[in-house]
């Protein structure tokens, strides 16, 4: 048989009866696959009783797939008993282009009404199935539930989608918020000898280049440079007295200084997030040394975390070439040179080497 070129109809609007369907603002495209045109032609004379319908139809079953995919209709209509290419073979073909939530209905409409064919076509993805010869009501109708249907469908997948946006905008503020609060927090603590909070903040930055630098985990990248700002939140229980003494610290001083580490540790301990518990591990270690001298625990070089490691030498680094209460501030080679006499004995010579790499580069932050 001859194929019908594919066309599109807009039916007219007939005067409504109450069989007709619910008035709705959405129009629904329907596409119709049959290899006979008398066929075609009843079911567009069906629909056009509703005038907020597009009908797209073609008798060639060969060019079903690509009418379908283009038009992305709310229905199909189609024939299982074609030549060359039957309904099932469209439905097989349709349904393995489509992720298993979507929704397309398919209304197959066949003469072969055996349990057999049922079965198959169900299989195959039909929605419905009629028997030929078709009860005009009874077509209608039927269409009229499933693209009621397809229409609940649309819209719990609008639903879905604006509660999805809204999610993913409120998660961003919260992101932003608690992205803020740590970094007042920060600032907060650094306020007591850094009037700038500065310091912590450059203190993150080159902490997350180093963590690059190094080739470490990239979707960490981004924890530790707002871990890092908080390695002195212990400070805050710290006498201003010692803190901002202008002159060297006595032994006795000294030792109530090195504190910060635990109660920072012990401020930010018990968390389920990922930034605070990294934030605890660098409050705690970040004055171990590579060689096992430093406090408060004597770690030595690899049980020392990698983040407290790193957070080490970005801090020595900032606070050497900037200005404190008790010191000048050092000249960036002056700094690096102290770096570099660090390396295996406060530092991890493999951090070092990176950070000066970096600094060489232009790419440190320091002031």
């Amino acid at each position: 048989m001859e194929a019908e070129d594919t066309v599109t109809i807009v039916a007219d609007a007939p005067t409504r009866t109450d069989d007709d369907f619910a008035p709705s603002p959405t129009r629904h495209k329907v596409v119709i696959v049959d290899d006979e045109p008398t066929n075609v032609e009843l079911l567009k004379a069906i629909l056009a009783r509703e005038p907020a319908i597009d009908i797209l139809a073609t008798t060639d079953s060969t060019r079903a797939v690509e009418l379908i995919h283009a038009s992305n209709p709310d229905l199909v209509l189609l024939d299982l008993m074609m030549p060359q290419v039957n309904g099932f073979q469209i439905m097989e073909e349709l349904r393995a282009g489509q992720p298993a939530s979507a929704y397309n209905p398919i209304l197959v409409l066949t003469a072969d009404a055996s349990q057999q064919t049922i079965h198959r076509a169900l299989q195959a993805g039909a929605t419905d199935f009629l028997t030929k010869p078709v009860d005009p009501t009874e077509v209608f109708l039927r269409i009229g539930n499933l693209l009621h249907t397809r229409d609940l469908y649309r819209q719990v997948v609008n639903q879905n989608a604006n509660l999805e946006t809204r999610v993913s905008e409120r998660t961003t503020q919260l992101a932003r918020a608690r992205l803020e609060l740590l970094e007042r927090l920060a600032r907060a603590t650094e306020y007591r000898d850094d009037d700038t909070g500065e310091h912590t903040k450059r203190v993150g930055m080159n902490a997350a280049l180093l963590w690059s630098e190094l080739g470490l985990s990239a979707s960490e990248t981004e924890i530790i440079q707002e871990a890092a700002p908080l390695h002195d939140i212990g400070k805050v229980g710290i006498s201003d007295n010692i803190l901002l003494k202008p002159g060297r610290l006595t032994a006795e001083e000294f030792e109530v200084v090195k504190g910060h580490t635990t109660i920072g540790a012990d401020i930010l301990t018990g968390s389920d997030y990922p930034v605070l518990q990294m934030s605890e591990r660098i409050a705690r270690w970040h004055h171990e040394n590579w060689n096992g001298s430093g406090y408060p625990d004597g770690l030595a070089m690899l049980e020392i975390p990698v983040e407290a490691r790193i957070v080490k030498v970005c801090d020595v680094f900032d606070a050497l070439v900037n200005e404190r209460p008790y010191k000048r501030a050092w000249t960036v080679e002056e700094a690096i040179d102290e770096l570099k006499r660090s390396k295996g004995v406060s530092a991890d010579p493999e951090i070092v080497d990176a950070f000066c790499n970096l600094v060489a580069s232009g790419r440190i932050q320091h002031t």
